[in-house]
């Protein structure tokens, strides 16, 4: 590829600038719709990867989230449970099978890629009830915090009270159960430092 070819290709930004009048007028149109078609609509879309069906979940992504930036990429079968605590920034990409519970609130900071396959969970069971099996004890929600410029591979597991700063990565098949450090590689089971970068 020239110079010129990668100078005139478009990126996702300059896609999501060039059609955010008509992006923001159906966010505003979706919003009237209740709750459960826009999920309704959002599962029903979930599996295709055209850019229209990108578009489209961005549009209810918009419409459902706490705090939503700018260009985020969505893939196909996301799932988000308690949408109304979760935040995004501008510039994320959330590759395919990704899970995200906001019970305890999650917040996603700018320039942010999360590899497919990764769970962040905000909420645990507990099992301080004996009485009960600990699938009906309550239930301890912990917010998570992934701060701006971070990179999370594919099979990550985020659990919950967990702040990654700034400029890290976490490695495939990693889980982080303890903050991360900036301009820092964390990896393995549960994670640690392995490299800073």
């Amino acid at each position: 590829m020239t110079y010129v070819e990668i100078k005139e290709r478009q990126t996702g930004r300059d896609k999501f600038n060039r059609n955010k009048r008509i992006i923001d007028l159906l966010v505003y149109v979706m919003k009237f719709l209740p709750k459960f078609l826009r999920i309704f609509i959002w599962d029903t879309v979930s599996p295709f990867s055209q850019i229209p069906f990108i578009g489209l979940r961005y549009v209810i992504l918009k419409s459902l989230i706490k705090n939503c930036g700018s260009n985020i990429r969505i893939g196909k079968n996301v799932n988000f449970i308690y949408w109304e605590y979760i935040e995004i920034g501008d510039n994320v990409s959330i590759h395919p099978n990704c899970y995200i519970d906001g019970a305890g609130g999650v917040k996603i900071g700018n320039d942010v890629s999360i590899a497919h396959n990764t769970s962040i969970l905000s909420a645990d069971h507990n099992w301080s009830d004996y009485t009960l099996p600990i699938k009906y004890n309550s239930v301890t929600t912990k917010s998570v915090l992934i701060s701006n410029d971070v990179w999370i591979a594919c099979g990550c597991r985020i659990l919950g009270g967990v702040k990654i700063n700034t400029r890290s990565i976490i490695a495939a098949g990693a889980v982080v159960n303890k903050d991360v450090k900036s301009n820092a590689i964390f990896g393995g089971v549960p994670a640690r430092l392995i490299k800073e970068i």
